[in-house]
């Protein structure tokens, strides 16, 4: 393995930032001088107040409030909730940047920021995602409910505001986002949910159709799961520190052992419960307590201008974008609603140019167009009736492979056809149909003690770059299965779900098997010139997902899997938009471990996974079907030409 130490940094960096342990200190880093530029004007040009605005049972919710001092216009209000802190607090402090991106500032908005209920310096107690309910009486609270009473008393208390309200954000903010336009405030005229949490158990943040994604979720709690128990600024030593003792993450969670013991680790370094992450420990199966948080069938009643942002390469949030975009659409007909899905990890195309991410180049800046020609144009549209929104399409999606933009009326595009992509004998992959001859399988020994990693890298956590990694390192291990077509005569657009359907066997009685679409570059390409990495023969991951198998009938009912019986998986991965060019080749790999990204699984059937004994994990052979009989295939939604 190699350390790297841009990714290392950068999880690093986003951990603090998502914890904001020093997030009181912006006012004080260095900034370039186009960035001090901007911090001066704002200065100079806002005013800034704090304010405890109350709701509906009395609860207060801290809000930071940047006014324009010129009062030559009725100014729009652009909202953003979140539960990463409103810093810096005092009225004499200010952010260095305002609104969704740096563009805003200038064009003159009423900028709000609010602590949501229970975090920071706002009152209340506060839930991880919080369900959305069916408001009985006056004082029911949720989400929408805490947003419709910001608005409401903004509208009425800013001075000089237009009377309407943009909200926004990304990650959980576009959460808050979502959940903020349910039974919409008539005042809201734009929302942005940008990289928004749709679904934590199926596919966004924490599990993917029910594994758990170990360090994301491990890591990102050490920090946001400490108690508040009373309002209080980011300030140092707020937050206990937690420390790996090694940067090393396969060999840490590795020694981590079974999950049972992970509360033991935060009670030593931190002194305390981490209340989130026992819920989860405690709740495997995709049961009440996970489907009462799962938003996406809760988007309706929305009355509100809709622009929902996400990355191809989200390690976190992809899911929740796609999915949003598509309840809101089926379940809120008639409002404007758009997608746009750029080349962009987490939440990148805020402040990146979007040009490349590891060692892919996408050939152009990709964040800056979308943040001038996309975003921008939407909020001052249905904000201010500036401009007009005719180069904004119903899907604005970046198309990777030949690295351009394309538009469609809807997602999945009309002249898609399904495809699929048969695994054949002898590692061979085509679209034609296992004639069996050979063996009718391929077979594997998976070992919990010696997983696959995720990364050729050494971090502490999950890279944001392990969805375009080179994947050639696995390719070379007994325990990854490969299949690859020949090179391709002619470029093949894949836009939409990819849909795995596998027919596999294993000697236990439970197993995960990850499923990897990947496109291979000829021998002969020249290094990247920017990163000058060799790009000669890579293999680009495109997309990977894990399935547990337990939950191949049932993710509320999982059940053991029969020893050395086949058995059908069927699942969806979330969308590509991406074209295999000609003289490439398409890969598919198969393994069943993918760590420490995906948490181990024991091979044994256990009733909760989370609490297996270190007895239970053991070896098991597992075995991949393509015979005329038992086709495992890909389902590709393939462009027409």
């Amino acid at each position: 393995m190699k350390i790297n130490r841009s990714r290392n940094l950068f999880f690093i960096f986003s951990i603090i930032v998502l914890c904001h342990v020093s997030l009181f200190a912006q006012s004080q880093q260095q900034l370039t001088p186009q960035q001090q530029e901007l911090a001066d004007y704002i200065k100079a040009n806002y005013t800034k107040r704090e304010i405890s605005i109350p709701m509906r049972d009395g609860v207060k919710l801290f809000t930071a409030i940047y006014e324009p001092k010129a009062k030559l216009e009725k100014y729009p209000i652009l909202l953003n909730r979140t539960p990463y802190t409103v810093a810096p607090y005092g009225a004499d402090k200010f952010k260095n940047s305002l609104g969704p991106s740096d563009l805003y500032a200038r064009e003159g908005y009423v900028f709000v920021y609010q602590d949501v209920r229970g975090r920071w310096m706002s009152e209340g107690e506060y839930m991880d995602v919080r369900p959305d309910i069916t408001n009985r009486n006056k004082t029911d609270i949720d989400e929408s409910t805490d947003t419709f009473d910001t608005v409401e008393w903004l509208t009425k208390n800013v001075m000089n505001n237009n009377g309407r309200v943009g909200i926004y954000g990304i990650s959980y903010p576009g959460f808050y986002t979502s959940a903020g336009i349910i039974d919409t405030h008539p005042a809201i005229k734009a929302a942005s949910p940008q990289a928004p949490i749709g679904d934590w158990f199926i596919g966004d943040d924490f599990h993917h159709n029910g594994a758990l994604f170990l360090p994301h979720a491990f890591n990102f709690y050490t920090g946001f799961g400490q108690p508040r128990p009373q309002p209080v600024e980011p300030k140092e030593g707020v937050l206990k520190p937690f420390s790996h003792g090694t940067r090393d993450g396969y060999k840490y969670f590795l020694e981590m052992g079974s999950l049972a013991n992970s509360d033991d680790i935060y009670r030593k370094q931190l002194g305390t419960d981490i209340k989130f992450w026992n819920e989860m420990m405690q709740h495997p199966n995709y049961d009440q307590f996970w489907q009462s948080r799962n938003i996406l069938p809760k988007l309706r009643n929305i009355k509100t201008a809709v622009m929902t942002v996400g990355g191809w390469f989200d390690a976190e949030d992809l899911y929740g974008a796609l999915k949003t975009y598509e309840h809101i659409e089926r379940q809120n007909p008639n409002i404007y609603n758009v997608l746009v899905m750029g080349p962009w990890a987490h939440g990148s195309w805020a402040r990146s140019n979007g040009k490349s991410l590891g060692n892919v180049d996408f050939g152009t800046s990709t964040a800056e167009f979308y943040r001038s020609q996309l975003e921008l144009p939407f909020f001052n549209y249905f904000l201010k009736n500036k401009g007009d929104i005719k180069d904004i399409r119903e899907i604005n999606a970046f198309e990777t492979g030949t690295n351009q933009w394309k538009f469609y009326d809807r997602w999945s595009p009309r002249n898609t056809e399904m495809r699929l992509l048969y695994l054949q004998a002898n590692g061979d992959l085509s679209f034609e149909k296992p004639r069996g001859g050979g063996s009718d399988f391929d077979e594997y020994v998976s070992d919990p003690a010696r997983p696959v990693p995720f990364t050729e890298d050494i971090s502490i956590g999950m890279t944001r770059e392990y969805m375009t990694d080179d994947q050639r390192f696995a390719s070379r291990r007994a325990d990854v299965l490969v299949y690859e077509t020949a090179v391709l005569t002619e470029d093949i657009t894949v836009a939409g779900d990819i849909k795995p359907t596998l027919f596999v066997s294993t000697t236990g009685t439970d197993s995960d098997f990850i499923v990897k679409l990947i496109d291979v570059y000829p021998d002969n390409l020249p290094a990247n010139p920017d990163t000058k990495h060799i790009m000669g023969g890579y293999q680009m991951l495109v997309r990977g997902e894990p399935f547990r198998g337990r939950f191949r009938n049932s993710f509320e009912k999982p059940v053991a899997m029969r020893p050395n019986t086949v058995e059908k998986i069927a699942f969806t991965m979330p969308g590509i938009n991406h074209t295999f060019k000609a003289g490439h080749r398409i890969m598919v790999q198969i393994q069943s471990s993918w760590f420490p990204l995906v948490d181990r699984n024991p091979q044994t059937f256990v009733p909760n996974i989370f609490e297996a004994k270190e007895t239970d994990f053991r070896k098991a052979t597992q075995r991949v079907y393509h015979s005329p009989v038992n086709m495992t295939n890909i389902g590709l939604p393939v462009i027409r030409k």
